[in-house]
């Protein structure tokens, strides 16, 4: 089996992609022009928001969306034409593509990203679109609920040993997105351009005949960023008195411990007494950073409810699997043919998407703060539409007129041609905080946060009412 960085990525899909492709191929619908929007249903982690990530990476990939001569002898093998596996050899994605900036954030139900392009190309997209886009804005908003309650305390990424295979890539990105100011993951750090950091395992200290020697030989092979694990045998009569003489024997040669790291145990209660053993020897400047099955909520309660006495964290299993939900729930359906609106229709009008063309978005409340989404037609003029409404109760609805509004996508991909400017997940997160100090707190709260309203344009709704008029009609 070979591995995905070293193979093309045309296969990287459904079959069911490729079998319908292989259909339009020969029902002679291959050129048909087609728009897809992606958008995802439910906000994860039962939150008021979701951060979207994966953007630059899903169109990087798309570079590699190709078919080598052995990924066409094995579609062959499994039934495929050679006419259709002939048009497949030269396949490279022609289309364009609009988005939301990564680091945006959004809420359920708005169409993120439109694929634009003929029907074979936009349906052979669909599976590893949602697979990169799905995970990364699940992690990135895992880690940013993590950022929101920790604060100006830095935690890193501990995750590539608990992550999905190499989806531990994807997900220190998406993580530092969110706001994790390094990775343990050295490949990602490479990759992405990710600070990276680390201590020490348990093994470093059981491989010595001691405790003190472990660490004195720990601080001799790295001056300049010794971290101490304290917890191997007893954390505040072993492991704290001798990370303290370490720090005096660092300081006498002009160094300095840079941080003990506490990873079992009540944390709460060892690190404020672990506090004052550094303190009252002297050690002020000491950090003391935990880790060990922390989440957003365990957070919290060590830093506003106890008290904590901890500097940083080391955040693993929790965020870079995206616990406690398993995935997000994004789709990517089909909105228009040839310039003719098309929508999937239900009996249930929650389930009715959105035709055609569009455009998303935002209004300002008189503060700048984030007020409303809104849903219109490619068409239309933002400034001149009046008033939004929710998209099953239209009697539920607000008047924008006098709002600013402000167009939250742009083109990021031309006739194939990447026209989005590459930048650093450390780069997005400066855009997530920017726009996350816009979103009113009460979105942010983990119990019962507020619902922000997306509402669709009048015009929208009627190409939809017309539309469902119509296939009741035929269906």
């Amino acid at each position: 089996m070979g591995s995905i960085f070293k193979e093309t990525l045309g296969l990287y899909t459904d079959l069911y992609e490729l079998t319908m492709a292989q259909g339009y191929f020969f029902c002679q619908k291959k050129d048909q022009q087609t728009s897809f929007d992606y958008y995802f249903r439910t906000n994860p982690y039962k939150g008021g928001y979701t951060v979207f990530a994966g953007l630059q990476d899903f169109i990087d990939a798309l570079q590699e969306f190709t078919y080598s001569k052995s990924d066409l002898e094995f579609l062959k093998a499994n039934g495929f034409k050679d006419e259709f596996l002939k048009y497949l050899r030269n396949f490279k994605f022609s289309g364009d593509i609009y988005s939301v900036k990564e680091g945006e954030i959004v809420f359920p139900n708005e169409p993120l990203l439109s694929v634009e392009g003929n029907i074979i190309e936009c349906q052979l997209v669909e599976s590893i679109l949602l697979n990169i886009l799905n995970f990364e804005s699940l992690i990135a908003t895992k880690a940013f609920r993590i950022k929101h309650i920790s604060g100006q305390k830095l935690f890193a990424d501990f995750g590539l040993r608990r992550a999905q295979d190499f989806g531990a890539i994807h997900a220190s990105r998406a993580a530092c997105i969110g706001g994790a100011s390094s990775t343990s993951n050295t490949l990602a750090g490479k990759i992405y351009d990710i600070p990276v950091s680390g201590t020490m395992a348990h093994s470093w200290v059981q491989s010595f005949d001691s405790e003190l020697e472990a660490f004195r030989a720990f601080a001799e092979t790295n001056p300049d960023n010794t971290i101490l694990l304290v917890d191997t045998y007893n954390t505040l009569k072993s492991g704290v008195p001798n990370a303290i003489t370490i720090g005096h024997e660092m300081a006498a040669r002009g160094e300095k411990l840079k941080a003990i790291r506490l990873d079992s145990g009540d944390l709460a209660y060892l690190s404020k007494k672990a506090r004052k053993q550094l303190d009252d020897a002297g050690l002020h400047d000491v950090q003391i950073l935990a880790s060990n099955q922390l989440n957003e909520y365990v957070i919290k309660t060590l830093l506003l409810d106890q008290n904590a006495a901890i500097d940083g964290f080391g955040i693993g299993t929790e965020m870079i699997t995206g616990k406690s939900d398993a995935a997000l729930d994004g789709v990517y359906k089909l909105t228009e043919i040839d310039g003719e609106p098309k929508m999937k229709f239900s009996e249930n009008i929650e389930k009715i998407t959105l035709p055609g063309k569009k455009q998303l978005v935002r209004y300002f409340d008189e503060e700048g703060m984030f007020y409303r989404d809104g849903i219109l037609l490619q068409d239309e003029k933002a400034e001149e539409v009046d008033t939004i409404y929710h998209r099953i109760y239209p009697e539920k609805n607000t008047e924008v007129t006098k709002l600013k509004v402000e167009l939250l996508r742009e083109k990021v991909v031309d006739q194939g041609n990447i026209l989005l400017q590459h930048k650093s997940p450390l780069e997005i997160h400066e855009y997530l905080k920017s726009r996350a100090a816009l979103l009113p707190d009460e979105h942010k709260r983990f119990i019962s946060p507020h619902l922000y309203k997306v509402g669709i344009s009048n015009k929208l709704m009627a190409t939809r009412n017309a539309l469902t008029q119509k296939l009741r009609t035929l269906h």
